[in-house]
Protein backbone atom coordinates (compact mmCIF):
# COMPACT_ATOMS: atom_id res chain seq x y z
CA UNK A 1 0.00 0.00 0.00
CA UNK A 2 1.35 3.39 -0.99
CA UNK A 3 1.29 6.24 1.85
CA UNK A 4 1.25 9.92 0.44
CA UNK A 5 2.14 12.18 3.46
CA UNK A 6 -0.25 15.29 3.27
CA UNK A 7 2.20 18.01 5.00
CA UNK A 8 6.04 18.33 4.62
CA UNK A 9 6.57 17.17 8.11
CA UNK A 10 9.84 19.22 8.66
CA UNK A 11 10.37 20.06 12.26
CA UNK A 12 12.88 20.02 14.83
CA UNK A 13 13.75 16.99 17.00
CA UNK A 14 12.62 17.63 20.70
CA UNK A 15 15.41 14.63 21.51
CA UNK A 16 18.39 16.50 19.22
CA UNK A 17 21.99 16.49 20.77
CA UNK A 18 21.69 19.91 21.50
CA UNK A 19 19.07 19.36 24.16
CA UNK A 20 20.98 17.51 26.53
CA UNK A 21 23.50 20.15 28.12
CA UNK A 22 26.20 18.53 27.06
CA UNK A 23 24.90 14.72 27.50
CA UNK A 24 24.00 12.01 25.11
CA UNK A 25 21.66 9.47 25.85
CA UNK A 26 22.32 5.71 26.04
CA UNK A 27 19.96 3.26 25.71
CA UNK A 28 21.57 -0.45 27.32
CA UNK A 29 20.46 -3.73 27.36
CA UNK A 30 20.76 -6.80 28.54
CA UNK A 31 19.88 -9.28 26.16
CA UNK A 32 17.68 -12.51 26.91
CA UNK A 33 16.55 -10.98 30.49
CA UNK A 34 13.39 -9.41 30.02
CA UNK A 35 12.37 -9.09 33.44
CA UNK A 36 13.35 -5.65 32.43
CA UNK A 37 10.67 -4.57 29.31
CA UNK A 38 12.55 -2.70 27.43
CA UNK A 39 16.81 -0.86 27.31
CA UNK A 40 17.37 1.54 30.11
CA UNK A 41 18.41 5.15 29.19
CA UNK A 42 20.92 7.15 30.72
CA UNK A 43 22.17 10.84 30.16
CA UNK A 44 25.57 11.09 30.07
CA UNK A 45 28.50 13.43 29.13
CA UNK A 46 30.64 11.40 25.71
CA UNK A 47 33.47 11.43 27.89
CA UNK A 48 32.33 9.08 30.41
CA UNK A 49 34.55 6.22 30.19
CA UNK A 50 33.53 3.03 29.27
CA UNK A 51 34.36 0.91 32.27
CA UNK A 52 31.45 3.77 34.36
CA UNK A 53 28.85 2.54 32.34
CA UNK A 54 29.89 -1.20 33.47
CA UNK A 55 30.82 -0.76 36.65
CA UNK A 56 27.98 2.14 38.10
CA UNK A 57 25.15 2.43 35.52
CA UNK A 58 24.46 -1.44 34.29
CA UNK A 59 25.48 -2.36 37.69
CA UNK A 60 22.63 0.01 38.99
CA UNK A 61 20.21 -1.05 36.28
CA UNK A 62 20.18 -4.60 36.44
CA UNK A 63 21.77 -5.62 39.66
CA UNK A 64 18.32 -7.17 41.02
CA UNK A 65 18.13 -9.73 38.41
CA UNK A 66 19.31 -13.05 39.94
CA UNK A 67 21.30 -14.07 37.42
CA UNK A 68 23.19 -10.80 37.36
CA UNK A 69 25.46 -11.83 39.98
CA UNK A 70 26.71 -14.49 37.99
CA UNK A 71 27.99 -12.56 35.25
CA UNK A 72 31.27 -13.69 33.62
CA UNK A 73 32.56 -10.31 32.26
CA UNK A 74 35.33 -11.54 30.12
CA UNK A 75 32.66 -13.59 28.13
CA UNK A 76 30.18 -10.65 27.45
CA UNK A 77 29.51 -9.91 23.84
CA UNK A 78 29.29 -6.34 23.44
CA UNK A 79 26.71 -4.72 20.56
CA UNK A 80 26.23 -0.94 19.52
CA UNK A 81 22.97 -1.66 17.77
CA UNK A 82 23.42 -4.66 15.72
CA UNK A 83 27.10 -4.61 15.39
CA UNK A 84 29.31 -6.73 17.46
CA UNK A 85 32.34 -4.32 19.56
CA UNK A 86 35.33 -5.02 21.40
CA UNK A 87 34.62 -1.50 24.41
CA UNK A 88 37.89 -0.13 25.30
CA UNK A 89 36.93 -0.09 29.33
CA UNK A 90 39.46 3.21 30.27
CA UNK A 91 38.25 4.76 26.65
CA UNK A 92 35.21 7.03 26.32
CA UNK A 93 31.54 6.49 25.11
CA UNK A 94 32.65 9.09 22.33
CA UNK A 95 36.83 7.17 22.25
CA UNK A 96 34.28 3.80 21.71
CA UNK A 97 32.48 5.23 18.75
CA UNK A 98 29.12 5.24 21.01
CA UNK A 99 26.86 8.39 19.63
CA UNK A 100 24.11 10.01 20.79
CA UNK A 101 20.96 7.57 21.50
CA UNK A 102 22.57 4.52 20.47
CA UNK A 103 21.72 1.55 21.96
CA UNK A 104 24.13 -1.09 23.75
CA UNK A 105 23.44 -4.55 24.11
CA UNK A 106 24.88 -7.02 26.09
CA UNK A 107 24.65 -10.88 25.84
CA UNK A 108 25.89 -13.17 28.72
CA UNK A 109 26.84 -16.28 27.67
CA UNK A 110 25.03 -19.33 29.60
CA UNK A 111 22.89 -16.70 30.94
CA UNK A 112 19.36 -16.81 30.05
CA UNK A 113 16.81 -15.62 32.56
CA UNK A 114 15.31 -16.69 35.50
CA UNK A 115 15.25 -20.88 34.89
CA UNK A 116 16.57 -20.04 31.13
CA UNK A 117 12.87 -18.67 30.60
CA UNK A 118 14.49 -15.29 29.15
CA UNK A 119 13.53 -13.42 32.17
Amino acid sequence: MTVKALADYRFKSSDALENYQGKQLLYINWEKHRMFSRPFVVALPPETPFSVIVDKYITDCYRYHPDFARIDWSTVVWQNSNTVFSPDPVKSLKENGIGHKDLIRFTTPGLNGIADTGY
